[in-house]
């Protein structure tokens, strides 16, 4: 995979992972609640919930591809009209929304189920794949490049909530991002619809 194509999707995923949702609150809450460790352990295996589905939209995707295009095609639309919904719905969302989170008491073990449950129980993240990685995979792709892109979606969920969970850890860090979440909703919602468009344009060269 070219380092221009790799970097693309380095963006794309890291535009996925920073979106307020679910996800968000599932880490906020268990940081929250039993401090640095279980909010790192909530992230690293939704990271390893995101890892599975990015390995079943890569396979599926390229199946697609070779045996039907046309009705790759049609997914491919289908996905690119769940991006711009989810854009118009983050310009649309409140102040606060999914970054206000109460702490309640909580351990690893918790963290760790209900972390790999929350990725695992969304199949939305099925048509959010499946309308991003439509611009990488290609029916010639090797097993490496495949395994790039699986690796690189998974390293990029947990890097980030890790990140949320080490910096939440410092007091000043959640009301700065409550009073920002607006701007957190609008961006994300820009950059959902600008993908969106580029989805029906064409995959990415």
């Amino acid at each position: 995979m070219p380092f221009s194509l790799w970097m693309s999707l380095v963006a794309v995923c890291a535009m996925g992972a920073m979106s307020p949702g679910p996800s968000l609150a599932l880490v906020l809450r268990h940081t929250l609640g039993g401090g640095r460790a279980p909010g790192v352990v909530a992230a690293l295996f939704h990271a390893l919930g995101v890892g599975f589905y990015a390995l079943l939209t890569v396979w599926g995707l390229g199946a697609l591809i070779v045996r039907y295009p046309t009705l790759f095609q049609a997914i491919t639309w289908a996905g690119a009209a769940y991006l711009a919904w989810l854009g118009i719905k983050a310009l649309r969302a409140g102040r606060a929304g999914a970054l206000e989170a109460a702490g309640t008491a909580t351990t690893r073990s918790q963290a760790a189920r209900e972390g790999m449950l929350v990725a695992l129980g969304n199949p939305k993240l099925i048509l959010f794949f499946i309308a991003l990685l439509s611009q990488f995979v290609t029916p010639d792709m090797s097993l490496a490049a495949k395994a790039i892109i699986v690796l690189t979606a998974m390293i990029i969920d947990g890097g980030w909530y890790v990140l949320v969970a080490v910096a939440l850890t410092h007091s000043r860090v959640l009301p700065w991002l409550q009073s920002r979440s607006h701007w957190i909703h609008r961006i994300t919602g820009v950059m959902l619809l600008a993908l969106a468009l580029r989805v029906v344009v064409g995959p990415l060269g």
